[in-house]
């Protein structure tokens, strides 16, 4: 499981079937993200039965989105939250979470995760990152930038020791802080244009039954570069980290 750059993705799920079909996939989205080629990434899909690797292995951890819910509590979940929540306790290597990720470091850390009770978020919408607590850190920036959502669950209580930093108008834990070199982020900043078109017309039907709109949805989908920019500031955190 050895990588050129020692960032592990921790695949926790795969993209929608029509999704994957055409754009590939979500190690392929995050590695193009963190500015560096798939083959240099590690990747365990724990949710197919690969083993978590030992941590001195590794040099940042980035954990994927997935179909799944946190809530099942299916066992290879249960142990990747085990596996994470001493990494950052001990502040081992960087971490960023990413939809479920962000939601399973929640989890593992003690919050709360569970359906948000203003129902699904879904498309591009506004993610407000006040100055506050912003100041000096090394992946995100102050301001209300587009992001691309697609989730049902959420974090409905975090961690007693995170920080929030970042909200949507139904999302009030849509960016969160779990350590020093730890973050969640309910959005995907893996996804481009097209990847967040193609998930809402995948979900359409689904869409259509709760009431939503589709075609605005779709209509409404922009690139995203200042919230992308988060995977490379990341991968500049890992390559900090490991001089």
């Amino acid at each position: 499981m050895a990588s050129k750059n020692g960032i592990l993705v921790l695949k926790t799920g795969e993209a929608l079937a029509a999704v994957k079909e055409l754009c590939g996939d979500f190690e392929e989205w995050i590695a193009r993200g963190l500015g560096c080629p798939v083959g240099e990434v590690a990747v365990a899909s724990v949710y197919q039965g690969d083993s978590l690797p030992a941590t001195e292995s590794l040099r940042g951890v980035v954990v994927t989105g997935s179909p799944a819910m946190v809530t099942e509590r299916a066992d290879w979940s249960e142990a990747s939250a085990r596996w994470l929540a001493r990494i950052v306790e001990d502040d081992t290597v960087p971490v960023l979470g990413l939809c479920y990720g962000h939601q399973l470091i929640a989890h593992a850390l003690g919050g709360e995760v569970g359906p948000n009770p203003r129902g699904r978020e879904m498309g591009t919408v506004d993610v407000s990152l006040p100055e506050g607590d912003l100041e000096g850190d090394p992946i995100l920036e102050a301001g209300v930038f587009p992001g691309h959502m697609s989730h049902v669950e959420s974090v409905l209580v975090p961690p007693s020791d995170a920080r929030i930093l970042g909200t949507t108008s139904i999302e009030e834990h849509a960016v969160l802080q779990f350590g020093p070199r730890q973050w969640g982020v309910q959005f995907h900043p893996e996804f481009d244009r097209e990847i967040m078109q193609r998930y809402v017309e995948a979900r359409r039907p689904i869409l259509a039954d709760e009431g939503l709109d589709p075609d605005s949805m779709i209509e409404g989908v922009v690139e995203t570069p200042d919230l992308t920019r988060v995977l490379v500031r990341f991968a500049r955190v890992v390559a900090r980290a490991g001089k």
